[in-house]
This record gives C-alpha cells, structure tokens and sequence, in this order.
C-alpha cells in the first residue's frame, strides 16, 4: 500500500525562527542589556557578586518583546 500522492511531496524541515525573532528585540532592550554590562565590569574580579537581577530583566524584555513577535 503507498501513501497517497499529497504524502509522497517531500517534507521541508521547521524553521527555527527564535534566533531570528531574539536579534529583531534586542534593540528593544538596548537599556537592560547596557544595565547587565555595566554591572559585570562593576563587578569583575569581586568574590559573590553577581548581575542576576540585571541577566532576568534583559532576557524578561526579549521574551516580551517576542510574546509580540509571534502575536501570544
């Protein structure tokens, strides 16, 4: 038994399309990527420090920016 001919048409892969919607935001989050930076230089060489705070409210803002993206 074949498939039908519709079936036998090759299947494209899916396109990721993440990459491509994370590098349209970054300019959106320009502000919260600067605050990240600067805190790691602040921050560079110090024992116990970290930029958590600042690496959840860049990555919040792209993830936002891409619930708009892909219209969730």
């Amino acid at each position: 038994m074949g498939k039908p001919e519709e079936e036998e048409e090759e299947e494209s892969d899916p396109v990721d399309t993440k990459p491509e919607c994370e590098a349209s935001c970054k300019p959106r989050c320009v502000k919260q990527l600067l605050a990240y930076e600067a805190c790691e230089k602040r921050i560079e060489g110090k024992e116990g420090k970290h930029c958590t705070g600042q690496y959840f409210d860049y990555w919040g803002c792209i993830d936002r920016c891409q619930q708009n993206y892909f219209g969730l």
